[in-house]
């Protein structure tokens, strides 16, 4: 294989590779916030002591899904450093 395929091999797998990597923290985000919206949801029709629970609960899976985030872009920094695709 030349030179020239390898490299276009090696950006295709790159492009593909970033590209999956946003899919899927977009998704996570998707998912977090959906997450969020119905424990908001869920407190607002619940008694005060319920809800106070709830609330609670929607901050866990705030702060979860703000963790969830946090590694998905860790991922996608590993992926493009290992790539060389950082900007460092």
């Amino acid at each position: 294989m030349s030179n020239m395929q390898q490299n276009f091999n090696a950006g295709q797998t790159q492009g593909q590779t970033q590209v999956n990597a946003e899919q899927w923290m977009a998704s996570t985000k998707e998912i977090a916030q959906a997450a969020t919206d119905q424990a908001q949801a869920a407190g607002n029709s619940a008694s005060e002591t319920t809800q106070q629970k709830q609330e609670e609960a929607a901050g866990f899976i705030q702060q979860t899904g703000e963790q969830v985030k946090n590694m998905a872009q860790g991922a996608v920094d590993s992926v493009k450093h290992t790539l060389g695709m950082d900007k460092n």
